[in-house]
């Protein structure tokens, strides 16, 4: 595996050679420029972690380069070299973001304690901007809401199946919160010390996936210029999300069987295996047997990744979260923006619990954020929503019994007024179902003199 990724850029040839072969010897992968444009043109498509620079080069000097390499990449650490040291260059350059500072001559053994310290600081920030997505990742499953019988069966299958080691497969609409149950399972597990890696299938071309994947050796295609770890090694100990499993091509349904027969990947481009420790959680979207009977899914590996399926409910079946998400969404839209918003009125209340959601969760969270931008007070109005949620609402004064009355009869007439099925989908006892039928006075008689 190659080292920490240093550019070097000096004017001066014999100096760029020196530090090159010297670097290289102590594990760097190292590159060379001879002019700060040369250097700003590689960084565009290469990425460096250290650039050891040279203050004074004709055209772009060491400060202009550095600034210049740092715009592309913020975390790239900058070492400055010169042989007209002074207190005022050192702080331009500290300025522009130089980490060191190193005079010509340049001392070898110094170099090395310097480039040593300098990739340690490095392996600090990376490491912390980790934890901090991880940190807002924990919190944001702890606040996961669940006040519907259908996601209080998902998380209570969750805590069942997360410590152990089977493969899971999340079925359910897009927008439904698939990756928040993905990541409920893992920091439920006895893995939650080590990584959660999402992976998008549907998002990258079939030669990108499969680095992503399973990483790739340097040259194994067009533009790849050093070693590159896939998202296997990157989750070894941890959980792996692959999102819209469906839609990865067949080839990599082979490679992605034999990972999880062998528990070992081969990088694109190696004829080497390398073991691997990773629990998997896949995500679908499209009833995978519908792929297989396409001839577009290998059966095999559904079986394999459907060792236990948990179904995620779309937001239209489980309205009781709707007014608990949007709180929560209000409370972090209305921090962002530092509105004080308190809450909803009414008739948004009313729209928000009587529209279907067809992007679910994903949906709501937008209509939120929007209503937020564009509140004008402390309560979000039904105006404030997007058009079709708040035309909603058919009438300027609906209770919750009302929106109650109204799911019901939806409902009722999706399963043909079969009160066993309608209280399957309801998540009720049919004699709590028949009880509120009674109470609003539905029956199906009813519903035809209504109409």
């Amino acid at each position: 595996m190659s080292g920490p990724r240093v550019l070097i850029v000096d004017d001066e040839k014999v100096q760029r050679d020196l530090l090159q072969g010297f670097l290289e010897k102590e594990g760097y992968d190292v590159t060379s420029a001879a002019s700060g444009e040369e250097a700003v043109e590689l960084a565009s498509s290469q990425g460096f972690e250290i650039a050891l620079i040279d203050l004074k080069m004709p055209g772009m000097d060491g400060v202009a380069t550095l600034r210049s390499l740092r715009e592309k990449n913020p975390e790239l650490a900058g070492i400055i070299m010169t042989a007209f040291a002074s207190v005022d260059t050192a702080v331009s350059a500290m300025k522009q973001g130089a980490h060191e500072y190193l005079t010509k001559p340049i001392d070898l053994a110094e170099l090395k304690i310097v480039l040593g310290r300098t990739v340690e600081k490095q392996r600090l920030i990376v490491e912390n901007i980790y934890l901090k997505q991880e940190l807002e990742a924990r919190v944001g499953f702890e606040k996961v809401i669940a006040e519907s019988n259908g996601m209080k069966e998902v998380l209570s299958t969750v805590a069942r199946v997360a410590r152990s080691k089977a493969t899971v497969l999340l079925t359910g609409e897009s927008g439904t919160g698939k990756e928040v149950v993905a990541r409920a399972i893992h920091y439920a597990s006895d893995r939650n010390k080590e990584r959660f890696v999402p992976v998008a299938c549907a998002a990258l071309p079939e030669t990108l996936l499969e680095a992503e994947l399973f990483g790739a050796e340097k040259g194994a295609y067009t533009g790849l210029d050093r070693m590159r770890r896939g998202r296997f090694e990157l989750a070894d100990g941890g959980t792996l999300f692959l999102d819209e499993i469906g839609d990865i091509p067949p080839t990599i349904q082979a490679k992605l069987l034999r990972v999880l027969q062998e528990h070992e990947i081969m990088r694109l481009g190696s004829d080497k295996t390398l073991k691997v420790d990773v629990r998997v959680v896949a995500a679908t979207n499209r009833p995978l047997k519908e792929k297989i009977s396409e001839g577009e899914f290998r059966e095999d590996l559904y079986y394999r990744l459907n060792v236990v399926s948990i179904e995620i409910p779309p937001l239209r079946d489980r309205r009781e979260d709707i007014m608990s998400l949007a709180d929560h969404f209000i409370k972090h839209f209305a921090s962002e923006s530092g509105k004080e918003i308190k809450g909803f009125a009414r008739s948004a209340k009313d729209s928000l619990l009587m529209y279907d959601w067809p992007g679910n969760v994903r949906e709501l969270e937008n209509a939120i954020e929007r209503a937020v931008v564009l509140s004008r007070g402390d309560t979000i109005e039904n105006l404030d929503l997007p058009f079709p949620v708040a035309k909603a609402v058919k009438t300027d004064d609906l209770s919750m019994e009302a929106v109650e009355k109204e799911h019901l009869e939806r409902v009722l007439c999706k399963v043909g007024w079969n009160i066993g099925k309608a209280a399957e989908i309801l998540k009720i006892h049919r004699n709590t179902l028949a009880a509120k039928l009674k109470k609003y006075g539905l029956t199906k008689d009813r519903r035809k003199m209504d109409s």
